[in-house]
Formats: C-alpha cells, sequence, structure tokens
C-alpha cells in the first residue's frame, strides 16, 4: 500500500446507534465510516491493511468476510478494511442502518454495536481487528445476555490510536468521554 488517504469531509460517515432492547450499540460512540480510504494498487496483499492496523496498535487480525446473523462484541471495538469485492453490512440491528462497504473502505464498530453481512460479491473479502489486540467474545442479542454485556461495554477503553490515521483523525475527534 502506497499510502492512506487524508480524510475528506463527505467521505466519512458518522452514525450513533441506540439500544434497542436486543442489541445494546453504543450511544456515546459513534459507528465511523471511511470510504475509499485505503489507496491498495493491484499488487497489494491483503497484510498491506494487516501492517496499516498493526501500525496504529490494532491487531489480533483476521481476513475472511463477515457474519451473516447480527452479532455483536462486549469486550472490544472492531475495525474492518475491505480488500476486494463489496459487501452491505447492516449495523445497528434491524432497527440500525445499512452500509455497503467496497474496495479501500474502512468500518470503526464501537463495542456493543450489531453488525452483520446481507450480501456480499463472491470475492469480498475483509481484515478485522481490535484496538491493542484485545480479545473479542460473540454475543448474538439473545435473552440472558444482558446485563453481563452491559457491564463489559462500560470497562471497554478508548483506543489510543485511530487504526488508519494513528495519532490524529476521526476516531480521535469523534471518539471522547462524555
Amino acid at each position: 500500500m502506497n499510502q492512506v488517504a487524508e480524510a475528506i469531509h463527505g467521505h466519512i460517515s458518522i452514525d450513533v446507534l441506540s439500544d434497542d432492547g436486543q442489541f445494546p450499540n453504543n450511544q456515546k460512540l459513534p459507528l465511523l465510516v471511511y470510504k475509499g480510504v485505503l489507496h491498495l494498487h493491484p499488487d497489494d496483499e491483503a497484510t498491506a491493511i494487516i501492517a496499516l492496523f498493526k501500525k496504529n496498535n490494532w491487531t489480533n487480525s483476521w481476513k475472511n468476510g463477515i457474519l451473516h446473523e447480527h452479532h455483536y462484541h462486549s469486550t472490544t471495538h472492531e475495525v474492518l478494511g475491505v480488500f476486494c469485492g463489496k459487501a452491505d453490512v447492516h449495523v445497528g440491528g434491524p432497527e440500525g442502518v445499512c452500509v455497503e462497504l467496497v474496495r479501500g473502505d474502512v468500518i470503526i464498530i464501537p463495542v456493543g454495536v450489531a453488525h452483520k453481512c446481507t450480501e456480499a460479491s463472491r470475492d469480498f473479502v475483509c481484515i478485522g481487528a481490535y484496538p491493542e489486540g484485545r480479545q473479542y467474545d460473540m454475543n448474538y442479542g439473545k435473552e440472558g445476555e444482558r446485563p453481563g454485556v452491559d457491564e463489559n461495554i462500560s470497562k471497554v477503553p478508548l483506543p489510543e490510536k485511530d487504526p488508519v490515521f494513528g495519532d490524529k483523525g476521526p476516531l480521535k475527534e469523534n471518539w471522547k468521554v462524555k
């Protein structure tokens, strides 16, 4: 990867997703979508995204698609960087919003925010990672998960760095303890 594009107003979307009773989502930290932020060249491998995230201390990475059922993590935030293909990702549970992700896009999902892939091209591949390499858990909005997950969510610290821009960037500007 040659470079990471500078964020341009209008290429970043920000959504705060409310608790819908089934999924906690996150009323304090917005979902961030960076459209076309990764400048991937045809000869780049997925390891270019892994290296960028690692440089900014988002590790414990994986390479795959996105689960096709609503799920969320109560122990960590998550970043997804699209290496190839495209996918429609529904975030916030059944009443949430749909985001189309394509090669070069990055989505940063705050702890507690439900997400699932509703449709993807056959070649869709993304890289996932977690701040400071935190371990993720899997929750599906099932009865009995709460209030335990709510307590977990309240203890997750803010990341030290934006997974794309490091010490600066939209995450640092928009994710603040209120």
